[in-house]
C-alpha cells in the first residue's frame, strides 16, 4: 500500500483519499510520542473534521478504545458472516452493518480482501492457529468494524473515511486498524504512551516520531458546534414528493431484527406503570467552554456503567454537561462524550453513577402503524413529562429510517424515550414540526442497537 508522508496531526487532517479507487491509496500511520502542540492540534482536527462530516464531505471517527467482544447471540451472527466469507473463497464479506445499510457488492469484495490480508498476517505471527482461533479473530474484526463505522450509511468510490485511534495496544487491535486501512480508510494511531508491540517489524504502517513517550492525557473527543435554528430544534426537510416515502420506507427485513425465539412476549403495562419508567429518563443541560448554559434536552439510561443516550444535536457544541435524574438531588457533571453519529443524530455521554437502563426493543415483532406508544422527556424544561399517542408512519429522512408518531413533544424532549406498551425503547425522540400538529420523528431501535453495540 502506498503511504503518504504524514508526520503531524495536521497533515493527516488535510490528507484526502478515496475509497475503492485504484488511483489513490489510503494511509496507515503511527505518530509516536506527544508534545506540547499535540493537544491543540488534535482538538482542532476534531472540530474541523466533524464539521466537514456534518456537511457530508467525509466520515470521521475517533476511538478511545475498542469494546470487549459482544454477547454470545451477536457473536453467532458474526460467525455466520465469517462462514459466508469462507464459502466465497475468502473474497466477499458482509458485516452486520453492511446488511443493514444495503451497501454495494464492490464494498463486500473490498472488505473480503482486507479481511483475507489481516487473517494471513494473524496466522503468520503464530506457530499454530486453529480454525476456532481464526474465526474468533475474524468475528472481532467485523464487530469492531461495525462499532467504529456503524453510522456510515453510504460507502462508495467517492467516500473519504478517516479513523483516529488513541493508543492502540494489543496486536489484534493493530491488525483491525490495518484491516480498516486495507478496506479504504485513512487511519492514524496516536501512540502517545508507547508503540504497538511488534509494529516496527511488520511494515504494515508508517511511523513518525513527534515527541517523547509520556502519560499525558489525550483530550476526549468533542465534536464541533453545528448550525441550529433559534428554537434549538432540529429542522428536518420532508421530501416534496410523497411517492418517495413509499419507495424508501423501511421494509423490516430479517436483517433488521434481533429475535429471541425462545422468549415469550412481555405483558403490556398500564400507563401508570410506563410513567414510572421516567426514573430511567434524564434531563441534560449543555454548557459551553465558559460554563454558560447553551441548551437542554433529554436522555435515556443506556448502560449500567453511567452511559446515557441522547441526540447528537442536544450534545452538539457542548464542552460539558449536567445530568439530572428523577428522585436524585445530585447534579452529575461530565465532559465525557463517548461517541456520536451525526447522520443518526445520536450521542452517548457517561456520568459517574450506576444506572438502571431501559431495555431497547429486540425487534421480535415488527412495529405497525396505529401501535400505541408513550413518550417521556423534558419539554420546555418540564422534567420527565409523559405523553401518549400512536405510530402514524415510517419515513426515510436523509437516508435514515425514522418512526413518525403522534405523542406530543416540544423543545427539550429531544433525546427522550419513545416506548411501546411493554416498556421497551423503540425510538429516541429527535424532531418535531412546528407547522403540523403532533407530527414528530424518532430514530428507531434498529439504529439505536447498532449505535450502542458494546454498551448495552
Amino acid at each position: 500500500m502506498e503511504q503518504a508522508v504524514i508526520n503531524t496531526i495536521e497533515c493527516f487532517a488535510d490528507r484526502r483519499s478515496s475509497v475503492l479507487q485504484n488511483s489513490k491509496s489510503p494511509c496507515f500511520v503511527r505518530l509516536l510520542g506527544w508534545n506540547g502542540h499535540c493537544r491543540d492540534a488534535l482538538l482542532n482536527m476534531d472540530a474541523k473534521l466533524s464539521q466537514q462530516m456534518r456537511a457530508g464531505k467525509l466520515y470521521y471517527a475517533r476511538c478511545a478504545g475498542l469494546p470487549k467482544l459482544l454477547s454470545a447471540e451477536e457473536a453467532e451472527r458474526y460467525k455466520g458472516c465469517c462462514d459466508c466469507w469462507a464459502e466465497s473463497g475468502k473474497k466477499i464479506i458482509r458485516t452486520r452493518q453492511d446488511s443493514i445499510s444495503r451497501t454495494n457488492d464492490r464494498l463486500a469484495m473490498q472488505l473480503g480482501e482486507a479481511c483475507r490480508r489481516a487473517a494471513e498476517i494473524y496466522r503468520s505471527r503464530r506457530d499454530s492457529v486453529t480454525d476456532s482461533m481464526m474465526k474468533n479473530f475474524i468475528v472481532k474484526l467485523l464487530y469492531w468494524h461495525d462499532f467504529v463505522l456503524g453510522g456510515l450509511r453510504q460507502w462508495n468510490a467517492d467516500s473519504c473515511i478517516k479513523v483516529v485511534a488513541d493508543n492502540a495496544g494489543k496486536e489484534q487491535e493493530y491488525l483491525f486498524y490495518y484491516f480498516l486501512a486495507q478496506a479504504g480508510c485513512d487511519v492514524l494511531l496516536l501512540q502517545s504512551r508507547e508503540d504497538v508491540q511488534g509494529a516496527q517489524n511488520q511494515a504494515l504502517s508508517k511511523a513518525a516520531v513527534i515527541g517523547e513517550f509520556s502519560h499525558a492525557e489525550i483530550p476526549a473527543y468533542r465534536p464541533c458546534a453545528g448550525p441550529e435554528d433559534n428554537t434549538g430544534r432540529v429542522i428536518v426537510k420532508i421530501p416534496r414528493h410523497p411517492g418517495r416515502h413509499s419507495q424508501q420506507e423501511p421494509q423490516h427485513r430479517q436483517d433488521f431484527q434481533y429475535r429471541h425465539p425462545i422468549s415469550q412476549p412481555a405483558a403490556e403495562k398500564s400507563f401508570e406503570q410506563l410513567a414510572a419508567l421516567a426514573s430511567s429518563i434524564v434531563m441534560i443541560t449543555v454548557y459551553d467552554k465558559d460554563g454558560k448554559s447553551i441548551g437542554a434536552g433529554s436522555g435515556i439510561m443506556a448502560g449500567r456503567d453511567g452511559y446515557i443516550l441522547t441526540n447528537d444535536h442536544v450534545a452538539r457544541g457542548g464542552y460539558s454537561y449536567s445530568v439530572r435524574i428523577e428522585n436524585d438531588s445530585t447534579e452529575y457533571r461530565t465532559d465525557e462524550l463517548i461517541k456520536y453519529n451525526t447522520m443518526l443524530d445520536l450521542a452517548l455521554l457517561r456520568i459517574q453513577r450506576k444506572l438502571n437502563p431501559l431495555p431497547v426493543y429486540d425487534g421480535a415483532k415488527k412495529l405497525a402503524r396505529g401501535q400505541t406508544v408513550v413518550a417521556i422527556g423534558s419539554p420546555l424544561g418540564l422534567f420527565n413529562s409523559v405523553s401518549n399517542g400512536i405510530i402514524s408512519g415510517f419515513r426515510m429522512i436523509d437516508g435514515v429510517e425514522m418512526i413518525q408518531f403522534t405523542a406530543p413533544i416540544s423543545s427539550g424532549s429531544s433525546g427522550g424515550a419513545v416506548l411501546n406498551m411493554q416498556g421497551d425503547v423503540i425510538g429516541i425522540s429527535t424532531a418535531g414540526f412546528d407547522r403540523g400538529q403532533n407530527i414528530n420523528l424518532a430514530v428507531g431501535y434498529e439504529n439505536i442497537r447498532m449505535f450502542l453495540r458494546g454498551f448495552l
